[in-house]
């Protein structure tokens, strides 16, 4: 098994790893709105936030030689399903052609950090056909 815990300043605030795989897939944590530079989390539209969190995820899936094609499925954490067009619109700009799995789940926002979009995704270590 391989850990991620930190990629630049984006780490684990917690008891958790970034990702953590098997000798198939990678399991990828919830991941907020940070920026990889500072690890501060930055607050902007969902659409902001979603691209944001995309390009992390294809960071961390850069660690294990993967990228945003070995991508098998996505969960989302909406704090408001209004906000489910702006979050398609980036999801079809950064996947193209390749559709992953995906559950949109919408949660109460976070009052104490306030971010509006939360991902957490399962990609496969082979190459998808």
């Amino acid at each position: 098994m391989k850990k991620i815990t930190k990629i630049n300043e984006l780490e684990a605030k917690g008891f958790y790893s970034l990702a953590v795989s098997d000798e198939n897939n990678i399991y990828i944590s919830g991941q907020l709105p940070t920026d990889q530079k500072t690890g501060e989390l930055l607050l902007g539209s969902a659409e902001e936030e979603t691209r944001l969190i995309l390009n992390n995820i294809q960071d961390i899936l850069k660690q294990y030689g993967c990228d945003k094609n070995h991508i098998l499925k996505t969960t989302v954490f909406m704090s408001d399903p209004s906000y489910w067009e702006e979050v398609n619109k980036v999801y079809s700009e950064f996947f193209v052609d390749h559709q992953p799995a995906r559950a949109a789940i919408p949660v109460k926002e976070s009052p104490d950090l306030g971010f509006k979009i939360e991902i957490e995704a399962i990609a496969s270590l082979k190459k998808l056909i």
